[in-house]
């Protein structure tokens, strides 16, 4: 859409910009009818900063003549038209600029400085619906746990006085005609916050074309993909350190006061500042570290009962006759061979591993799981009713129904316009039987990845069968299985990290070709593809040790093979033993080869980026450093370009799953999990207040599709700790036992050892014992049936308590807390009074309220 066109020459600011591309020779390039042009160093208060980098012409010359040089020279031309033309276009929307060079040896650096007038500013902030406000109100922010603490009396260690703390509004949609009853109106150069600044001019950015062709040639995103320029970015408030002669705190730039009071390791106790994080980042950014932050505190009661739970089971290990029977059995136990070349071992050869499976397979367990069922269910209705609470105080409750705009790459590419039906206004349109035929062909593509997803975990399977054939032949023979079952997790940790690579970009392009229409829809058509190829990728391994491996293996003399290779039997000690250590190498794994990128790879980053443009600029005459001359956009060019949430988002959520699908086989998962969130959100912090360049304020509404992600994680672990408990565990057998046979557990270890079969023993001319519900001549006994129907019954019945209970929670706890309700209805009334009082009309009012 045209843009409100002010008096300017763009042929005389482009003109003189192209001038300056091949030399660098210093000087801002800018309309000399400007106020803020000239040689004196009168910088634009930028909102954005465009860069690029070329090639002096000096140092062209200097190649030799070869095909590289003719293709560069044409790749030059055609990045200098476009980018001419690109701000030709910006330059007839009104934009301010302001060029800047920066000469080093090999290159030059330009930076262009944007900056919307105030017309401009008017002009789109009503196009894009931008909320300002109407009437100042006190921040009345607070945290549950500091209210419960209050009533307790208890001292809150976590409150912290943050110094500018912003204040909530009464808003209303702008509107040029009512500029004047507007809160600040009269103040041009504050009444927009930098935030709805930097969105508005990334608006202009993302909407602004340049060629003839609209499949692609519109936009900054897509010059930056061409590299014809190297960079687009809002600028940070300043530097993030404190001066040493410790100025007061309210003279601190917002950046600062994230720095000192949010990404200071210090500071890992207290509450986030979630509306200066809001105020200085955007919503969607704010929303991550909230619901990291309540997710972080709800990990807190789940790790302490499951470290009770462990602790319960270490005392267990010690008391248990199961397993002193098989400590003591000696050479009582002949046990059959475990593979083809494996030879006949001895069950008390298997102590310690079957005392250490008794830390996580005991009673504990049950209640454990579901506790965690519940717990999962809580946190998520409570986290929508501190979602509803956030949403309103920060004013986006509507903002994905009715004030999300179509994206501009949508805009661009659409075939044809259709009336909205909820606001109105005709907007470009999309079939959407096309885009169903594109959905369907890329799920193809999704399944083709995920049967490559399972292609390697047979691979997997097959390389731990071989390993531990080798160690039974070598010296290794007594740790055979744990250390296949070790190496085993490790390649799989490898292989899921590979392909979490290739496919995270072969999803971008199908989201792409899908044409969704708002940004909010193509980032959830997104994640949605990328977390089922990483549910499959991630769990894979560990359903298929949970839930399949050693249940179709056969009997001696009768073994079921795949591929030729005998199916993996589980490991002495159990396949739950075998779990726990798959979740904890692959989920304490992962995480600390996060967390270490997260602190290596982003400093390395820097500083290769700062080395890079500064190692080889020239001191001036005097000799003075260039460091201390650098100027604002030069600093944020050296740090990392943000590329979204989604990394952040799934880690966090693939942790999700791992302590509630599988926390039946580890009840320190969730103390894990805690440990590591408590260092994450730091660890993020610092990158977004000191490693990334300031990202594009967005709004949001929430957490996305993650929320309904999390949901459906949440059924699924009640399905699948009921199937562990049922046939993983030996809890259900043990129970049996106790009940029918002897409430002691003396001789449970020969109850669940059967026979050889007959056939076996004389072709062997021996006998031996193996786990399994069989008679002698292989079939199954009157035991296997019973404990298969009481296997079945408990699930059926551990489903159906947890279900229920957790439906009643739903019931019982709204949505949307009664304080929040009463403040809308208060509030919206407040606010039509107060514009009745001025004669102003403003049809679609809403507030940000405090929560």
């Amino acid at each position: 859409m045209p843009g409100p066109v002010i008096a300017l020459n763009p042929v005389l600011v482009v003109q003189e910009m192209d001038k300056k591309d091949g030399d660098g020779s210093g000087n801002p390039a800018c309309h000399p009818a400007q106020p803020w042009c000239g040689h004196e160093l009168h910088f634009l208060a930028a909102d954005f900063v465009l860069v690029w980098e070329t090639v002096p012409r000096e140092l062209i010359k200097r190649k030799d003549s070869s095909e590289n040089k003719g293709l560069r020279e044409r790749s030059a031309i055609i990045h200098k038209t476009w980018r001419k033309k690109f701000l030709d276009k910006l330059l007839d929307a009104g934009i301010h600029m302001e060029k800047h060079t920066s000469r080093v040896e090999k290159k030059v650096v330009h930076y262009l400085l944007l900056s919307a007038p105030w017309s401009v500013l008017c002009y789109y902030a009503e196009e894009l619906q931008l909320r300002l406000p109407l009437q100042a109100l006190p921040n009345q922010a607070s945290n549950w746990s500091d209210r419960v603490l209050g009533r307790l009396g208890i001292r809150n260690m976590m409150v912290e006085e943050v110094p500018n703390l912003p204040l909530d509004y009464y808003t209303c949609q702008f509107k040029v005609n009512k500029l004047q009853w507007f809160l600040g109106s009269d103040k041009q150069d504050t009444f927009f916050s930098t935030t709805q600044r930097q969105q508005i001019l990334y608006e202009i950015l993302a909407t602004t074309q340049y060629g003839c062709s609209k499949e692609r040639e519109v936009g900054v995103d897509w010059l930056l993909s061409e590299n014809v320029f190297t960079a687009a970015f809002p600028l940070h408030d300043g530097p993030f350190k404190v001066p040493p002669e410790e100025p007061a705190p309210s003279s601190l730039n917002q950046r600062q006061i994230l720095f000192q009071y949010w990404a200071n390791w210090r500071k890992w106790y207290k509450y986030q500042p979630l509306d200066h994080i809001r105020k200085y980042f955007g919503e969607k950014v704010a929303f991550y570290f909230a619901w990291l932050g309540f997710y972080t505190g709800w990990l807190l009661p789940a790790a302490v009962v499951g470290t009770m739970v462990f602790i319960a089971g270490i005392s267990l290990m010690f008391d248990d006759i199961p397993s002193q029977e098989i400590c003591e059995s000696k050479e009582q136990y002949r046990m059959c061979p475990l593979c083809k070349s494996c030879p006949y071992w001895q069950l008390s050869s298997i102590c310690k591993t079957f005392k250490a499976g008794r830390l996580f397979d005991h009673g504990g367990t049950i209640f454990f799981s579901i506790f965690m069922s519940l717990w999962a269910v809580m946190f998520l209705e409570y986290w929508k009713r501190m979602n509803a609470s956030l949403a309103h105080r920060w004013d986006c409750s509507d903002f994905e129904d009715i004030e999300e705009r179509p994206r501009p790459q949508f805009t661009a590419m659409a075939p044809m316009t259709k009336i909205n039906p909820i606001t109105g206004a005709e907007e470009p349109y999309f079939p959407k039987r096309s885009r169903c035929h594109r959905i369907l062909a890329g799920s193809m593509v999704i399944i083709m990845m995920i049967a490559i997803v399972v292609m390697f975990v047979v691979s997997v399977i097959l390389y731990r069968v071989v390993v531990r054939i080798c160690f039974f032949c070598c010296v290794c023979r007594p740790h055979s299985f744990v250390l296949s079952i070790i190496t085993g997790s490790v390649v799989n940790l490898f292989f899921i990290l590979i392909l979490s690579k290739i496919y995270i970009s072969l999803a971008h392009f199908l989201t792409k070709w899908e044409m969704h229409r708002t940004q909010t829809k193509y980032e959830d058509a997104f994640i949605f593809k990328v977390f089922v190829f990483q549910f499959v990728n991630f769990y894979s391994s560990p359903i298929y040790i949970a839930f399949f491996k050693g249940k179709f293996v056969g009997y001696p003399g009768n073994y079921v093979n795949f591929l030729g290779v005998r199916n993996e039997e589980c490991s002495p000690g159990g396949c739950l033993i075998e779990l726990a250590q798959e979740l904890l190498i692959i989920m304490v794994g992962k995480q600390i080869i996060n967390n270490m990128q997260e602190v290596v790879i982003p400093k390395l980053k820097c500083w290769w980026h700062k080395h890079r443009l500064d190692s080889s600029k020239k001191p001036d005459k005097e000799g003075e450093s260039v460091q201390a001359k650098e100027a604002p956009w030069e600093k944020n060019y050296q740090l990392l370009v943000f590329e979204g949430l989604f990394d952040e988002y799934l880690e966090m959520v693939m942790q999700f799953g791992f302590i509630t699908i599988f926390v039946a086989a580890c009840p320190l998962a969730p103390l894990f999990a805690l440990l590591n969130n408590w260092v994450e959100i730091r660890l993020d912090a610092q990158k977004f207040v000191c490693d990334y360049r300031r990202p594009v304020a967005e709004r949001a509404q929430g957490i996305g599709i993650w929320f309904y992600i999390l949901e459906v994680i949440t059924h699924l672990a009640v399905i699948s700790n009921a199937f562990l408990i049922a046939f993983t565990s030996d809890f259900l057998p043990r129970t049996y036992y106790e009940y029918v046979y002897d409430s002691s557990l003396r001789g449970y270890v020969n109850f669940t050892l059967a026979y050889a079969p007959w056939d076996f023993m004389l072709h062997n001319n021996t006998t031996c014992r193996y786990r399994a519900f069989r008679d002698q001549d292989g079939n199954l006994s009157l035991t296997y049936w019973h404990l298969l129907a009481i296997r079945l019954g408990f699930i059926i019945v551990f489903e159906h308590v947890v279900f229920f209970i957790a439906r009643i929670i739903e019931l019982l706890v709204p949505d949307i807390p009664e304080s929040v309700e009463v403040k809308v209805k208060r509030e919206r009334y407040l606010a039509k009074e107060a514009l009745a009082e001025n004669k102003v009309r403003c049809p679609t009012l809403s507030t940000a309220s405090p929560a």
